[in-house]
Order: C-alpha cells, then structure tokens, then sequence
C-alpha cells in the first residue's frame, strides 16, 4: 500500500504541473516574437476544430493535387478539365480554374460540408448547366468566384454565409428581383463587364446587403446612377457606362465611400456639393465631358480629370475657403487631355498644402493638334534622392504616357 500511496502523489502532482503549464500558456509566446529554433512541421487534424479527423495522407481526386502543407486545399486549375471531379468531404478550398469545365452538376458536391471557397473562373460555364441549389446547399461557402464564364443569368440561389461574390466577365443582363435577397453578409460584388442596364434597378437589388462594402458595375450598359444603395458601401467603381447625370445629393446615403471610380462615362455638369464625403480619398472621372471642376472634400488624396473638356481650373470652386486647422488632404492631380493653355494658378498651394505632383502631360487645345505646357509634371517636395534623379534624367521624369497610368485606371481589384 506504501508503495501504490506513493505512485499515487507522484500521479497527481505530475497531473497538476501539466494542468498549471496550460493555464500559465500564453499566445504572445508564440506569436509575438521569434521562436529560438524552428521545429520540424507536422499536421495535426485537432488544430482544425470546424472540421472532422480525417487520414493523412488526406483524399484526393487523381485529377487534381493536394499538398501536404495545405490538407484542406484542392489544386484542379490549369488541367484542360470538362468536368468537376469528386470532391472529399473535408476539402475547405477549390480550386478549378482556367479549364474547360461547361457545367456544374450536384454530384461531385455530394459528400462536401466545409468547403469555403470555390473557383471556377475561366470555364464554359453557362446557367442552365447548373444545377439549381447547388450552391445554396454549401452552408459554409464564404467566397464564389465565377468570373471569365458563359452565364447568361445570376447564379441563384446561393447560400446566406456567402461574403464575397465575383461575376465579372460573363453576360449577365438581369438581376431578378429575389436573387440578392438571401445574400446578408456579401461584403464584395463583383459584376463588371456584363450586359447589365438600368432595368436591373427596377426591384432595388441592392437595397437589402446591409454588409455591402464593394460594387463593381463597370463595362456595362448603364445610363443612369444606381438607385438605393447601401450606406455601408466604400468602394464603387462605375467605369465605362454611359451615365450622364449625378442626382443631386445623391451621395447623401453613402457617408462612407472612400473611393468612386466613374471614368469614360458621359458626365457633364456636377452639382455643386456632389462630392461632400467626409471619407473620400480616390475620385476619378477621367475621360467625360467635364467642363469645370467641382468641390472636393477636405479628405481627397488623388483627383483623376483627365481626358475632358476643361480649360481653366479655378481653385476657388475646388476649394471655397482655407482653414488652417483642417487642410486639404490631396497630394496628386491629372489633368492631361484637357483644353488647358496655363498651368493652375499658385493659389491652389494654399488650398492644397500638401499637393505633390499635378500631371499636366499633352492638352488638346484645338481639334486638329495636341499640345504640351511648359510643365508636363509638375512635382514638390522631392527628397535628395528623387532630386538627384530629376537633375539626371529629366526626360524621363517629365514625360509620362498613358500606359504610365492604366494601372490607375483599371477597375477595382476584386478583393477587398
């Protein structure tokens, strides 16, 4: 009995010292510096608490690759496939893009219960060659992408955990009035280069994603501003429609837009107050038919008016008043491919303390020539650097074409 007494204390003291390593455990131990020695990797399936213990090596369709470092992915994409293999039931990330897959049945979903995100972009895909509620089943599902596809209608159902939902590149040119209903928690919308034209806002689609962060609704068909969209909105790219009009206070109801892309549309007058955003840091409206500047709000970082019919910029419509206590935020202007003969008056520098670079670049003064001012670019604030580099290759610095910007102007990344 002395003996079992003793192995007894030694069983429930080594019991309390691994219960008092656990509770002394802290996070910041691990993550918030770096460790002494990196020890070797090993999947452990417990760390994975939404999903069941599955073997390892995990299944796998023989199409497809599953690394190691990454159990819960499935790598399909590049595999010239025409059909969407078995899916196993533990796969939380899809990948089958850049295929030739034409449809998407119900039957290599029938075993998936936590699969997050699905790719199918660049595919075959048409609507009628899903099946319907397919999607609407995948009660994890959180990210969809469908883009560079055949859809002729919006993929409905779908199912409510969806936040971020990519379109682009089809020829969708409806929005059926249920079809964004059960889509609480989208946070992303994605519908650029589509068919879409103002009919599509008759039901208010947009009116109930009370979530809604990003729309994208550029290289449509549209004539008119969007009706009804959610105040919670930030990013709303509008490119290559045919809008003509702003409504007057129309921004009223999205207090938070950061940035409103609308270039290459047929916008000619703006409102006084259009753009009084507490928030706004981007605005671009290159390429319309602007033939002067509007109010922008003390929060704009970078104005795009290039490509329209301006020839005079007059600061004091740009900027009514000075407050030395809550200046001007904006750094960059563009205002190449307009009717300007004289650079922006010097009064602009004290709206706009902080401007560092306005891009003059070629004007189209009259309808037979272009021609360039004196100052193409005209930059401030250079560090010794930038300087030195100014002073040696000055050609270089002052003379920017127009593929120096089609980065700027390309649509929102579909991520945001």
């Amino acid at each position: 009995m002395g003996i079992l007494s003793q192995l007894l204390i030694f069983h429930l003291l080594w019991a309390a010292l691994v219960f008092c390593q656990y509770e002394d455990y802290d996070f910041e131990d691990e993550y918030g510096g770096e460790p002494d020695h990196q020890l070797p990797y090993y999947f452990n399936p417990n760390t994975q608490a939404e999903v069941p213990r599955f073997p390892f090596p995990v299944e796998c369709a023989r199409e497809c690759f599953c690394p190691p470092a990454f159990p819960l992915s499935m790598y399909c994409d590049h595999r010239k496939l025409k059909t969407i293999p078995n899916i196993p039931s533990h796969v939380q990330q899809l990948y089958l893009q850049n295929n030739n897959i034409e449809a998407v049945p119900a039957g290599p979903f029938t075993n998936v219960t936590f699969v997050r995100e699905i790719n199918l972009s660049y595919n075959k895909i048409k609507f009628h060659m899903i099946d319907h509620g397919i999607f609407a089943k995948l009660s994890n599902l959180v990210q969809l992408h469908l883009q560079h596809n055949e859809l002729e209608e919006f993929p409905f159902p779908l199912p409510s955990s969806l936040e971020r939902l990519l379109l682009g590149f089809n020829k969708i040119s409806q929005l059926p009035g249920n079809a964004l209903e059960g889509l609480p928690n989208v946070t992303m919308l994605d519908l650029c280069n589509n068919l879409l034209d103002d009919s599509v806002f008759k039901g208010k689609p947009f009116s109930n994603m009370k979530n809604l962060m990003q729309l994208n609704l550029c290289n449509n068909k549209l004539q008119t501003m969007p009706p009804d969209l959610p105040p919670s909105l930030r990013h709303l790219s509008l490119e290559n429609n045919s809008i003509s009009h702003i409504p007057e206070n129309y921004f009223s109801r999205l207090p938070q837009i950061v940035a409103l892309r609308m270039s290459h549309n047929n916008l000619q007058n703006i409102p006084p107050n259009t753009f009084n955003l507490p928030n706004l840091l981007e605005l671009n409206l290159g390429h319309n038919k602007l033939k002067q500047v509007f109010y922008i709000p003390r929060s704009l970082q970078h104005l795009y008016i290039e490509g329209n019919e301006i020839e005079n910029i007059n600061v004091t419509l740009m900027c009514p008043t000075l407050d030395p206590l809550n200046i001007h935020q904006l750094t960059y202007i563009r205002v190449d491919q307009n009717k300007l003969t004289s650079p922006i008056s010097t009064y602009a520098f004290f709206c706009f303390p902080l401007i560092r670079t306005i891009y003059y670049g070629e004007q189209n003064v009259t309808v037979s020539r272009s021609t360039q001012l004196r100052t193409p670019v005209f930059r401030r604030f250079l560090t010794p650097e930038e300087f030195q580099e100014a002073e040696d290759n000055r050609e270089t610095l002052n003379q920017e074409t127009e593929e120096d910007h089609e980065a700027e102007d390309s649509y929102f990344h579909p991520y945001y």
